[in-house]
């Protein structure tokens, strides 16, 4: 959906009632690829689309009942009507994945057909000996993690964080998103593009799973195999700089395996005002890897010190949150199972309401132990269930294809605006 008046961006927290939200339906892009390059593309395997369709349906379901739902193929399409932006687009694509000989081509086709192509794949056209012989089969590789839409930019109060991907295969999610934002025709707020700000620095990697807007004054990052210290530096250098007062950077590091840790949001979601899924292993449990607080002070980083975790750190800060366990307390084997499938990764549509998967029984058994009523999503969809009754509600979701690409409901959504919290 599309507003003719640009949105104000605004998301000062990770549960406050969601307004808009972005997200990208997955098409083509999604089977344009075999085991042989699976892994290139960032998967363990390879999925059903009609499947993952089908499940993905659900998800938008409910948020389109709940919120304003804003398309990337839609912005894409409207975005290059405009040749100006038709033309910067495909020239900083050209350049960064070197194929200068598409431009004109590219320049040529109908806004429809190119958002196509810029997200599915565009062909090699194999006219030397040289092209026939590198087996690549595209020009232009297809978007395979688009679908993933939190990864490639972040809203973070009311500035859009354009992110610099951790792997060369997802660097054209980014430049799109830059042209979204930076177009001024959706969304009204302040542009940040990580590429820009790290002067293409390589060793800055930041991607938005590893972003949690806590509250207003809190920002929660994972530093693992997506996201460094260098672009953490980055970020809070750009923390410092919008508004004073006092605020905080809690860092959390994360393993550099399995692929399940790539996100903090794989290991930590908020579900409430006073309650966070966490898988204990990692969060709850002594471990190797530090928690580190990052004290900000009138624009200035005040102190960096090592804290006790997150949650207790978040005490210290003002937010008691009591920890819902990834797959519950009775077996390690089941927190280990649920983790994988994306079992911590919430989305919150408001406080005390979240969706997640079905297949994580366990995880949702503690979540029922800790008062959240169990619903499906075709319960929200069909109006059986409403969103607006009182008390906490985990909305499931039927998955068996979208968990093998590897994310969960927050994974595959990007918050555009919340309603503001009072704490």
């Amino acid at each position: 959906m599309m507003e003719n008046k640009p949105l104000p961006l605004s998301v000062q927290s990770e549960i406050g009632q969601l307004e808009a939200v972005l997200m990208h339906y997955p098409g083509a892009e999604v089977e344009n690829m075999t085991p042989r390059n699976a892994q290139r593309a960032l998967y363990s395997d390879i999925l059903n689309l009609s499947i993952a369709r089908r499940e993905y349906n659900q998800l938008l379901g409910v948020l389109q009942k709940h919120s304003t739902v804003y398309k990337v193929t839609d912005l894409l399409t409207k975005l290059l009507t405009s040749e100006e932006h038709k033309k910067r687009l495909i020239g900083q694509i050209c350049v960064a994945e070197e194929v200068p000989d598409y431009f004109d081509y590219l320049t040529n086709l109908p806004p429809v057909t190119l958002a196509t192509i810029l997200i599915e794949g565009l062909p090699l056209k194999v006219s030397t000996l040289t092209d026939f012989l590198r087996e690549e089969y595209y020009a232009l590789k297809p978007l395979y993690n688009f679908y993933f839409t939190r990864d490639a930019s972040a809203v973070i109060g009311n500035s859009a964080l354009v992110c610099k991907m951790a792997n060369s295969v997802r660097m054209r999610e980014a430049m799109i998103m830059d042209a979204i934002f930076g177009s001024g025709l959706f969304f009204e707020g302040k542009k940040l593009n990580s590429y820009e700000l790290s002067h293409h620095n390589p060793e800055v990697k930041i991607e938005g799973g590893d972003l949690l807007v806590v509250r207003e004054d809190i920002l929660v990052i994972g530093n693992g195999s997506r996201t460094t210290t260098q672009g953490i530096d980055m970020l809070v250098k750009e923390f410092c700089r919008n508004g004073s007062g006092k605020k905080h950077v809690i860092v959390q590091q994360l393993p550099e395996s399995p692929e399940s840790f790539i996100h903090l949001d794989m290991v930590f979601t908020m579900l409430d005002r006073d309650k966070a899924m966490v898988y204990k292993p990692l969060i709850l449990d002594s471990s190797r890897y530090q928690t580190v607080h990052i004290q900000i002070d009138n624009g200035k980083v005040a102190k960096i010190s090592s804290a006790g975790g997150i949650l207790s750190l978040l005490r210290k800060l003002g937010l008691e949150l009591e920890p819902v366990v990834c797959g519950g307390k009775a077996d390690d084997w089941d927190q280990e199972r649920e983790q994988w499938h994306s079992g911590a990764n919430f989305l919150a549509i408001a406080p005390g309401k979240v969706l997640s998967y079905a297949r994580n029984i366990h995880t949702l058994e503690e979540l029922n132990k800790h008062g959240f009523h169990v619903v499906s999503a075709a319960e929200v969809i069909d109006g059986r269930y409403n969103l607006t009754s009182p008390g906490r509600c985990v909305i499931t979701l039927e998955g068996s294809e979208l968990p093998r690409g590897g994310g969960g409901p927050r994974c595959m959504t990007m918050p555009l605006r919340r309603s503001p919290m009072s704490w």
